[in-house]
């Protein structure tokens, strides 16, 4: 039971982690909140990462519903969603940008943690849909559990990593940033065709 639940979390936490593209979300929220004093700085990423964690449980526990509601099996989400997951990755190494979320909002927002940070930058359409798919996979309450806390431990390191974006854009610059950006669109690329090919076998298996 141990080793099911700290496999599943090592492997989750890794899985979360790319899905939020976490050089890209410091890109944004660099651009986003560039001026702005430390401690206001700190309340956008507490806030950012509380709202992605909300969003992200209820995903983690809606897919079996979802799936039965609409009358679609989880091998035909699993082709939609890794879909449209490697055209994300395909943008991250492109561009180095998610595809969904590349502009700036064009008017002053009062409360930009929420949107546009949590969602779509943290959470986009394509992490909405590998959610799904993750969260279904996973059946016995350790795997449930080591899920559960690598979708913590995710957030837990991208807001490590945003508190720290000052240091790590003097240090790798703009370009050191799009780089590993595109790295980790590389990786993501590999998940979504996982899915993909998890979600056809699985198909073919079932006619």
């Amino acid at each position: 039971m141990l080793e099911t639940f700290f496999s599943t979390f090592i492997s989750s936490t890794v899985r979360f982690l790319f899905l939020l593209a976490p050089f890209f979300v410091v890109t944004m929220f660099l651009a986003l909140t560039r001026g702005l004093p430390a401690a206001e700085k700190a309340s956008i990423i507490r806030r950012a990462c509380i709202s992605a964690f909300v969003l992200g449980l209820v995903l983690f526990f809606a897919g079996p519903l979802l799936f039965s509601a609409v009358g679609i099996t989880l091998n035909s989400f699993r082709i939609g969603a890794g879909t449209l997951l490697f055209l994300t990755a395909i943008s991250l190494v492109t561009s180095g940008t998610r595809n969904h979320a590349t502009g700036l909002p064009e008017e002053d927002r009062d409360d930009i943690a929420v949107v546009p940070l949590a969602i779509p930058v943290m959470i986009g359409p394509a992490t909405i849909g590998a959610i799904l798919v993750y969260g279904a996979e996973l059946k016995s309450v350790p795997e449930v559990a080591g899920g559960l806390l690598g979708l913590v431990s995710g957030l837990l390191i991208l807001a490590i990593l945003l508190r720290l974006s000052g240091y790590l854009e003097r240090a790798l610059g703009k370009t050191g940033l799009n780089i590993l950006s595109k790295i980790s669109g590389l990786i993501l690329s590999a998940m979504a065709a996982e899915i993909v090919l998890t979600g056809i076998a699985g198909f073919i298996a079932a006619t």
